[in-house]
């Protein structure tokens, strides 16, 4: 077998990465800098759930490979489950380098009316782990060890490449993906991470997004990436198959289902009453968006079927994301609803269904994310008022956060399908994708 250049290239990245970090100052270093809480601040119970609640996340990942490799057609089960599975290897890596830092380092960004904004973080606040031990941040999770934290979000950073890939499946080269995922998630990941999530974030700070668990960190990104994707791709030569096996679409959504408690739950950071409220609201709205899409189905036309209930569930769970710790059961129930008639009727659009996103990835994480972020604002508690309770501006910023995000992602993931494509053809060639990517790309079959 002919070995490119660009393998031998990827190797010594490698190779060098690896090396890299042991020049590092190890965690045991960490000046006083004010930063960090001593150590008998740390909450035992917190711990625990945070650990348990990784472990859950780290499984959604495996549990999406399922999910998208039941669905695709028999020749490209396995290079499909690989697309998701290799996430682990290679996003954890850039997150250990550079990624924690771009997205909880010191803040940089822009300054409005004399207060700062966040659009990034500092590349050199953590690299490699640098300064990232077993002291609790004041700031970030103050009753948890830093490098908890740090792992926690690490499973985040992990699975939103991941759901992409739904969208171009069967026809993307092995290698150009590789490079994408780490370009989408160094230049749209981190800096959407860093300004939701981190106290100093522009969204959070100055629009106040609620953004509980992620419906605009991951799934809206990764849905407006998908429709780049799929555009930039193109149509497969093919582009009707029947699923190759519904069992594995079960099973990916139960895997899902029983991660997505540690994805929403334990956002709470914490072993608490939010941490409650996210664990009822996430399974109910799945339920309730389950069984509105087969009913949906069946009273337009349509069969009841596994791979209908299978994805309404999970719409639900993604539709909930956003505001699981801020909303209660009843309004979980009536989100869940609501947002599988919503994404149902995108998945039946004839308009989008000219774009050749293979598995839905837009209609069911872009505009469950969507939903989501909307409904958010309109019902969610707390300390910021939404739409109900009087909060008319938290509506408003959201809805032009929304707009920022949408822009930003869909955009940005544009330009780096074409940096990629410069650099490493992603299309691969209509010998190899008639072939079939596991046997093209891999030289494996599913038997």
């Amino acid at each position: 077998m002919k070995i490119g250049l660009k393998w031998i290239v990827s190797f010594s990245v490698i190779a060098l990465v690896a090396i890299g970090g042991l020049f590092w100052n190890p965690t045991a270093d960490i000046p006083d800098t004010g930063e960090f809480l001593s150590e008998d601040k740390i909450v035992g119970a917190d711990v625990a759930w945070i650990l348990a609640a990784a472990g859950l996340v780290l499984l959604m990942t495996p549990g999406l490979s399922f999910f998208y490799g039941g669905m695709v057609g028999r020749k490209n089960v396995i290079s499909t489950m690989l697309q998701s599975f290799i996430a682990l290897g290679v996003i954890s890596m850039v997150w250990v380098v550079v990624g924690f830092s771009l997205s909880f380092g010191e803040s940089l960004g822009i300054t409005i009316a004399g207060k700062h904004y966040g659009i990034i973080g500092n590349p050199l606040s953590y690299p490699f782990f640098s300064q990232v031990g077993n002291l609790p941040n004041k700031m970030m999770a103050p009753t948890i060890p830093f490098i908890l934290f740090a792992l926690f979000q690490m499973k985040f950073a992990v699975i939103t490449p991941a759901i992409i890939t739904g969208s171009f499946a069967e026809r993307v080269r092995f290698i150009s993906y590789l490079l994408f995922i780490v370009l989408f998630s160094i230049f749209i990941y981190t800096p959407l991470c860093h300004m939701v999530w981190h106290p100093d974030g522009l969204l959070n700070k100055y629009f106040g997004v609620k953004d509980f668990a992620g419906g605009t960190v991951v799934h809206m990104s990764a849905g407006f990436a998908a429709l780049a994707g799929a555009l930039v791709v193109g149509n497969r030569k093919n582009p009707h198959h029947e699923p190759s096996n519904i069992p594995y679409v079960l099973l990916g959504t139960g895997m899902l289902w029983f991660g997505w408690f540690g994805f929403n739950a334990g956002s709470a950071l914490s072993a608490s009453a939010s941490a409650a409220t996210a664990f009822g609201t996430t399974t109910i709205a799945s339920a309730s968006a389950m069984m509105t899409w087969i009913f949906f189905d069946r009273i337009n036309g349509r069969s009841v079927s596994a791979l209908g209930a299978c994805i309404g569930a999970v719409v639900g769970l993604v539709a909930i994301t956003p505001g699981c710790g801020f909303v209660s059961i009843q309004e979980s129930l009536f989100i869940g609803f609501i947002t599988a008639i919503v994404s149902n009727i995108m998945v039946n659009w004839k308009p989008l269904k000219k774009i050749d996103d293979t598995l839905d990835v837009f209609a069911c994480h872009g505009v469950g994310g969507i939903m989501g972020m909307i409904l958010t604002a309109i019902f969610a508690h707390g300390e910021k008022a939404s739409l109900l309770h009087g909060g008319l501006e938290v509506f408003l910023h959201h809805m032009a956060a929304l707009v920022l995000v949408s822009v930003f992602t869909f955009f940005g993931s544009l330009i780096l399908y074409k940096l990629t494509d410069s650099i490493i053809t992603l299309r691969v060639s209509e010998e190899s994708e008639n072939k079939g990517l596991d046997l093209s790309q891999h030289e494996e079959s599913f038997s």
